[in-house]
Formats: C-alpha cells, sequence, structure tokens
C-alpha cells in the first residue's frame, strides 16, 4: 500500500455537506462525480497529500442509503492506494481478507477500486484504489 488515498464519509445532503466542510477545511471541493452504477454522488476535497470524499445516495438501493438509514452519516471507509490492484486482492484474499468483488471495478476519481469486507478488517470498510492509466 502507497498511501491512505481518502476517507469517505457517507452524508444524507451532498451540497449542504459541501459547505460543512469547505468552512471546516477552508477550502472548496475541487470535483463532483456521479457514479450511476454504485447509484452514489460523490464530492472531493483535497487535504495536504489525501482528501476527503463525501457520499450521497442518487438511490435507495445505494449501499450508502443502507449505511445511513443504519448507522447514520459519518466515516464510511478508507481508502488506500495500491499500484497493482490485482496483485493487491490475491495477497489479501490468501491471508484470509474477504473481498467484496472479485473483479476491480471502475469507481470516482478515475479509479479502479476493490472493497474488503469490513467483518475482514476490525470493522472498517477498506476501499483499495488503483489510478487508471489513460
Amino acid at each position: 500500500m502507497k498511501k491512505i488515498e481518502h476517507i469517505g464519509i457517507a452524508v444524507k445532503n451532498l451540497e449542504e455537506s459541501n459547505e460543512l466542510f469547505a468552512a471546516l477545511l477552508g477550502k472548496e471541493h475541487y470535483k463532483i462525480e456521479e457514479v450511476a452504477s454504485e447509484f452514489v454522488k460523490t464530492s472531493f476535497f483535497k487535504v495536504g497529500p489525501n482528501k476527503i470524499e463525501l457520499l450521497e445516495a442518487t438511490s435507495e438501493k445505494s449501499s450508502i442509503a443502507k449505511y445511513i438509514e443504519k448507522k447514520g452519516e459519518g466515516v464510511h471507509h478508507i481508502a488506500f492506494a495500491v499500484s497493482d490492484i490485482r496483485k493487491e486482492m490475491k495477497r489479501l484474499e490468501k491471508l484470509g481478507f474477504r473481498l467484496l468483488n472479485e473483479e476491480p471495478k471502475k469507481g470516482a476519481d478515475n479509479k479502479l477500486v476493490c472493497f474488503i469486507h469490513p467483518k475482514s478488517a476490525n470493522g472498517v470498510l477498506v476501499e483499495l484504489c488503483q489510478e487508471i492509466e489513460e
């Protein structure tokens, strides 16, 4: 793992949360993006070498909607940057971590992503992120 890529925060209202985090961090978000396949709208803030990702559900089908219904708004996941996501997935699987997807999928912010089940990581949803080379 190279670094913490971002911390994902589940929010009910992206617009209101953007205002809150802009005030908190002293800077505006740099990007809003919808990931239709995940039924989520995201907003990113740069904080030093890391990022904060705000996630708002666009449908009741979204894992973010289910998360907020069950636990309320708050930290949803921590993401780590990796150089080779498939290699890292195999390594972690061999160590007994439970992956939520067999193949990496396209996520927000030009990344391939894979999630590790929280039950495998002391209750923390972990995301692996690899920059998509263009």
